[in-house]
């Protein structure tokens, strides 16, 4: 894997949070929801897949109540391992259950402007200009749409959104804006002319999609459409779980858990009986109400447990695992988002979850902030440092250099030091600096990150698609609207 891309792998931390009789238990009562209380598919496709494979289906309802025994065979159909490909394949990422990879959050509505400061309804341009800074840092391994392009048309506008990803990065990237069959057919034909052919693109998926459920136990039709039409291209598919405790789940964290894991396995299993080892994934963002206002909480300590638990769910049915960390409530960088941020990438990273959804999206998962972007990317900067824990073999104890600089020496120029100084983290955006410097300027780390992102935003320059090949690309786009 490329130097360009930050992640974790082989940690020396974990984390436990649901013992194996929990996930039984959590398995078990799945099976029976899924089985007795049913899950709603509204989607005639979806329902002729079920019914041709012995599901009981309500026409009326477009209720399916299957098996568990149905939903457990189509599992174990799923790929375990596979790879999420780049345009740069350097940047490709093995999806291999050792590797935690951070992306940006998506699809917010609004933007703090990079120049102006003032927050404004997002458009195309925000999309390209977040994946190019995107592009640069390394801690940001792949892309999700981060906000959406209201000037452009609703039928088309994911696929805009797409395009102006692929022409400023070359980065993996996983929409979560495409929401109809013929827009994910649209999506899957450009990525299949940017991997070289239909069946270079399932040799090399450019991109993956994920769709959300609707809480409690139900799928929306038109995300069901696009995720079978995705599958049937051989694109990574995913299910995202956004349950909330006491509203659109139980109060209980179990309970939460139970319905949210009925929702998703259900889809997974949906797309493994049309396409026998389709590439899926598990993705989840599940929370709680806030009780005083019933509002999307965005952080929390019920968030940072769900963040832990749900991979071990994803681990069990031996499928990736897309999850939602960051995310903020926070309506600026300030403290909030930096808690939040922090113990949510934490609690997920103990597990070994594969791919962290959020950077850069504040007021839970609606307002984008370039500062916040550059912020979260610190935060997992200093997550990946502690995952690494300390190693310990002769040369980490330094006994000869204890030995040669002695009581009342200094470490500062042995050439111990000069081997291993690098290996200490440092900030960017963390204020050291003496007091009496802080008070003259009065700036800190959200100044220092939005200069940042303008830096780069004006110099960096990624490798551009080949014209004839954008030219292609934005005929497909062209088509959707016809």
């Amino acid at each position: 894997m490329s130097e360009r891309i930050k992640s974790i792998s082989n940690p020396r931390l974990n984390l436990d949070i649901l013992s194996p009789e929990d996930v039984q238990k959590i398995h078990r009562n799945t099976l029976r929801v899924i089985e007795e209380v049913g899950v709603r598919f509204p989607s005639p496709r979806a329902l002729d897949i079920w019914r041709s494979h012995g599901a009981q289906v309500d026409p009326a309802s477009m209720v399916v109540r299957a098996p568990g025994r149905l939903i457990e065979e189509a599992l174990r159909k799923a790929p375990p391992v596979y790879t999420l490909a780049a345009r740069d394949p350097a940047l490709d990422l093995p999806l291999d259950g050792n590797h935690v990879y951070a992306g940006t959050d998506g699809c917010g509505v609004e933007v703090i402007d990079i120049r102006t400061g003032e927050r404004r309804r997002s458009v195309l341009q925000d999309v390209a200009d977040i994946a190019r800074i995107a592009d640069h840092l390394p801690e940001v391994a792949f892309h999700w749409v981060p906000v959406s392009a209201q000037d452009c048309p609703p039928e088309s506008r994911g696929v805009h959104e797409l395009l102006a990803i692929w022409r400023n990065s070359t980065k993996h990237v996983q929409t979560e804006s495409i929401y109809s069959a013929s827009e994910a057919r649209a999506a899957a034909e450009m990525a299949a002319l940017l991997a070289g052919g239909k069946d270079a693109l399932r040799k090399r998926p450019l991109l993956s999609i994920m769709e959300c459920t609707i809480s409690p136990l139900a799928h929306d039709g038109g995300s069901l459409d696009a995720a079978l039409v995705g599958a049937e291209f051989g694109l990574p598919v995913g299910f995202m779980t956004m349950a909330s405790c006491a509203s659109s789940a139980p109060a209980t964290m179990a309970g939460n858990l139970v319905v949210g894991n009925a929702e998703v396995v259900s889809g997974l299993a949906l797309i493994e009986l049309a396409f026998p080892g389709a590439p899926v994934y598990y993705a989840a963002a599940q929370t709680a109400m806030d009780l005083r206002t019933g509002a999307y909480t965005g952080g929390g300590p019920e968030d940072f447990l769900f963040g832990a638990a749900t991979n071990r769910l994803a681990d069990f049915y031996r499928v990736p695992l897309s999850m939602g960390s960051f995310a903020t409530g926070a309506k600026e960088p300030n403290w909030q988002a930096g808690l939040e941020n922090s113990l949510s990438t934490f609690m997920a990273s103990l597990t070994m979850s594969d791919m962290l959804l959020g950077v850069g999206l504040l007021a839970g998962s609606t307002v984008w902030s370039f500062a916040q972007m550059m912020m979260d990317c610190e935060i997992f900067g200093i997550v990946a440092k502690v995952m690494d824990g300390i190693p310990v073999d002769e040369e980490s104890v330094a006994f000869e250099a204890i030995r040669e600089v002695g009581p009342g020496g200094t470490y500062l120029t042995h050439d111990h030091t000069k081997r291993h100084m690098r290996e200490l983290w440092l900030s960017s955006y963390l204020d050291r600096r003496p007091m009496s410097v802080w008070e003259k300027k009065k700036d800190g780390a959200p100044d220092w990150a939005l200069d940042k992102a303008r830096r780069i935003l004006e110099t960096h320059r990624p490798a551009p698609l080949d014209p004839a090949l954008d030219r292609e690309l934005s005929r497909i786009i062209a088509s959707v609207k016809a």
